[in-house]
C-alpha cells in the first residue's frame, strides 16, 4: 500500500488489482456469507433432529474442539488461510456435527433405558447410564476415524496436479477429527451428564 501510495497515476488512469490477488478478495468476501448461512444450516438441521436448543449446541461444542486440531496442524505445516483450506473447515463442520448427532443419540438411549428399567435414582445411577452409553460409541468413532485418516492422510503425500489445493483441503480435517475424537469421547459425556443432573434436579427426580 505505501509503495502504490508513492506512484504518481496520469490522469484518465488508475490502478486495479487483478488475477490471483482479485479472485482471492472476491472468495473472501463470498466466504463472509458462506460460513454463517453453512453454520446456521447446520443449527437448523442438528435441531430439526433433536427437537433441542440444548441439545443442539452441545453438539456444536465439537465445532470449536475440532478447530483447534485444525489450526495447530496448519500452523505445523506452515500452511495460509486460503480458499483451499477454508473448504476443508465447511467439510469438518459438517462432519464434526453429524458425529456429534451419534454421540448424542447413544447417550439418550442409554438414559431412556435406565429410565424404562426404573435405575435412574441417584447421581451415581446417572453416571453410570452416561458411561454405558459412551462406552457403546468408542468403537464405531475409533471405526469413523480411522476410515477417514485412512482416505486424507494419503492426500498429504501425494504429488502431481492439484496435489497442493488437495493437501490444503485435507489438512484441516485431519487435525480437526483428531481433537474431536479426544472431545467427543471425554468433553461430551461430561457436558451431557452435567445436563442431565441439573434437569432431573429440578424434576426432583434425583437425591
Amino acid at each position: 500500500k505505501k509503495k502504490v501510495a508513492s506512484v504518481k497515476i496520469p490522469d484518465g488512469y488508475r490502478l486495479e488489482w487483478s488475477g490471483e490477488y482479485e479472485n482471492l478478495v472476491k472468495t473472501h468476501s463470498r466466504l463472509k456469507i458462506v460460513l454463517p448461512l453453512t453454520l446456521l444450516m447446520i443449527f437448523v438441521l442438528i435441531y430439526l433432529n433433536t427437537k433441542s436448543v440444548t441439545k443442539t449446541m452441545i453438539v456444536l461444542l465439537a465445532v470449536p474442539f475440532s478447530l483447534v486440531g485444525s489450526f495447530w496442524l496448519l500452523y505445523l505445516l506452515n500452511y495460509n488461510m486460503s480458499i483451499a483450506v477454508w473448504v476443508g473447515i465447511i467439510a469438518l463442520a459438517g462432519l464434526d456435527a453429524e458425529t456429534g448427532v451419534v454421540m448424542l443419540l447413544y447417550l439418550d438411549l442409554a438414559h431412556e433405558k435406565w429410565l424404562k428399567e426404573g435405575k435412574l435414582k441417584s447421581i451415581a445411577d446417572l453416571r453410570e447410564s452416561v458411561m454405558y452409553g459412551a462406552v457403546k460409541r468408542i468403537r464405531p468413532k475409533i471405526m469413523t476415524v480411522s476410515v477417514i485418516l485412512a482416505g486424507l492422510i494419503p492426500i498429504m503425500f501425494s504429488h502431481g496436479a492439484g496435489s497442493d489445493i488437495m493437501k490444503r483441503i485435507a489438512a484441516p480435517m485431519i487435525g480437526g477429527v483428531v481433537t474431536s475424537t479426544i472431545m467427543e469421547l471425554a468433553v461430551y459425556p461430561a457436558i451431557y451428564f452435567l445436563w442431565r443432573s441439573r434437569e432431573l434436579k429440578r424434576a426432583g427426580a434425583l437425591k
